[in-house]
């Protein structure tokens, strides 16, 4: 048989039996008190849902009756009822049907109804008065309910009714009282929807509610949207309420209205009844005092055992997190797995530290290489059009513009070939933008205009060769026009804030500007490819500012107003102690 090897020194055997010595005595506890008290609040909350229901169908029961007693005294007492039922002449019946309806729409705005109305069942005349409220289309749909029933049968059943009854008319329950003197109906009726509205203002928990149920259980309206739970038995118990449903538990209490065929329910989930326990403070009470007694012994143990030994390891991560590499955690005594931890720790911080300077050194070599390439790209773009323009000067005899061509590009390709290093002062940028400008202004033969606006205090300021000239380069080729001179305009300017200064560059052209395609490309950092091919120097440029500034470069392309190109270029403003390191490297 196989020895159960227990290692008491292990953190995960002192936290296990240090938890159940704390928690035991107190689970048997716990769940007698949940028992016990899940039984008593279920009784308190369904007596107290069952007296508000009680209190509510009698207010429901006193308004129906006063709206009883008011029918009946026009129909014991209302001259003008008995005259509609026997007129003397049509002029009598007129007048009558209009002090009656007067009286009605007066009377309306006292009884809890949503419409009075009398109906002359042989002259088929139909007068009512009915709520604000209460929709057209649905005024005319109880119309047409109340003259299809009393056309039908003279001697309509529910008109003969001591009570309210509960109609159905296209999936809407109402609630009808209908009394008939001679020849003449007379009636209220209210929605069940309007009893129920007050009762949507309590809260019966998420899924719960409010119910009215007619005779035979069928859900008439519902708060919430209890009424879809046809599954639910609305039966009490002797208790007077029940526990049912499929899955999820409610509780269900209610009343019977002593005035109609109706009932008021009331739904109330078992988890909002048990989340609002009263036992909640004396459990809390009970296990705070048995927690305060416990608490000093299971803090010291879980101080010398965990606290301690996770906090010696957090203080060497943190210098190791500032970059200081030498440090290591100490030998203390702990548990094995603290133990086992901090020698692997300290091998592996000895390894790290080792890999660190040849990854470093590795990673500088190789954007130095990636940066020196990507500058490279640029160079032979602009060879094969130089020996073009000097050849169709010589045709044209033009010795003047052919030497002035040949100091030009002698100047251009200096400056070229000293694009190896990694950043060039902004005054040598711009000259050679200039210089740029002048071999294109022989090129085509036309003047080209370009206006730089650059403070004193910046012209020593340091950038990525070739980064201005990239876009001078691009808007000449697209926008230089017979139409119209190119004039593009270079500002420059400092922006200084804390935490770190910033070089702005704008530059802007009268062109077409750019096509919406490839706007869209050049705002996603992507390469532009078109019919003529690939064009790589606007992403060169992007490329080269993340590799020497990461995320703090940021490049921005749109349109100008009415026209032109407008390029936005914010660059860190280094010191120069910080640029002649990197171009050391």
């Amino acid at each position: 048989m196989r020895r159960l090897n227990i290692r008491w020194n292990s953190i995960r055997v002192k936290l296990v039996v240090s938890g159940l010595l704390a928690t035991v005595p107190l689970i048997g506890l716990l769940f007698y008190n949940n028992y016990y008290a899940i039984h008593v609040v279920r009784d308190q909350v369904a007596n107290s849902n069952k007296n508000m229901m009680s209190l509510y169908m009698r207010e429901i029961d006193n308004g129906l009756e006063d709206v009883n007693l008011y029918l009946n005294s026009l129909v014991s007492s209302d001259q003008d009822v008995q005259i509609l039922d026997l007129p003397q002449n049509s002029d009598d019946y007129i007048m009558s049907k209009t002090r009656l309806s007067q009286k009605l729409s007066n009377h309306l705005l006292i009884y809890k109804t949503d419409a009075f109305f009398v109906y002359s069942i042989s002259d088929d005349d139909l007068m009512d008065v009915v709520d604000g409220r209460i929709e057209i289309s649905e005024k005319e749909t109880v119309r047409h309910f109340i003259r299809e029933g009393a056309q039908s049968s003279p001697a309509w059943d529910a008109a003969r009714n001591l009570h309210w009854f509960t109609v159905n008319i296209n999936g809407q329950y109402y609630l009808m009282r209908m009394m008939l003197v001679g020849d003449i109906l007379v009636g209220a009726w209210v929605k069940a929807n309007t009893l129920l509205q007050p009762l949507s203002l309590i809260d019966f928990g998420a899924s719960g509610g409010a119910l009215l149920l007619s005779e035979g259980g069928d859900v008439m309206i519902g708060t919430n949207s209890v009424n879809s739970r046809q599954s639910l038995s609305f039966r009490q118990d002797g208790n007077g309420y029940s526990l049912n449903g499929d899955g999820r538990q409610y509780l269900v209490a209610g009343e019977r209205s002593r005035s109609g065929d109706f009932s008021l329910v009331a739904l109330i989930p078992s988890s909002v009844i048990l989340q609002n326990l009263p036992y909640l403070n004396r459990l809390v009470f009970i296990i705070s005092a048995i927690g305060i007694v416990l608490l000093p012994g299971f803090l010291l143990f879980l101080r010398k055992a965990l606290l301690i030994p996770l906090k010696r390891i957090e203080a060497v991560m943190k210098r190791i997190g500032e970059g200081n590499f030498k440090f290591r955690v100490e030998s203390f005594p702990a548990s094995d797995e603290f133990i086992m931890m901090n020698n692997t720790f300290n091998r592996m911080m000895a390894q790290i530290e080792e890999l660190k300077i040849s990854v470093y050194e590795e990673q500088l070599n190789k954007q130095k290489a990636e940066l020196q390439h990507l500058q490279l790209q640029i160079n032979p773009h602009f060879f094969m059009n130089t020996l073009s323009i000097i050849y169709n000067l010589a045709l044209t005899k033009n010795y003047e513009n052919i030497k002035e061509m040949s100091l030009l590009l002698v100047q251009y390709f200096r400056y070229m070939f000293r694009s190896n290093l990694t950043f060039v002062p902004l005054r040598e940028e711009l000259e050679h933008v200039l210089n740029y400008v002048r071999i294109h202004e022989l090129r085509y033969q036309q003047e080209l205009k370009c206006d730089i606006r650059l403070p004193d205090d910046l012209d020593k300021a340091h950038v990525p060769p070739l980064m201005i000239q990239t876009f001078i380069e691009n808007a000449i080729k697209h926008a230089v026009s017979l139409d119209h001179a190119l004039q593009i305009a270079i500002e420059i300017r400092a922006e200084h804030a804390a935490p770190e200064s910033y070089l702005h560059v704008l530059i802007r052209d009268n062109g077409k500007g750019f096509k919406e395609p490839v706007l869209r490309e050049l705002r996603q950092g992507n390469r532009i490819v078109d019919e003529q091919g690939e064009h790589i120097g606007i992403w060169n440029v992007w490329h080269r500012m993340r590799l020497l500034y990461g995320s703090k470069a940021r490049l921005e392309f749109s349109n100008a107003v009415p026209q032109g190109a407008v390029v936005r270029i914010s660059l860190p403003l280094q010191p120069e102690s910080e640029i002649e390191r990197k171009d050391d490297r």
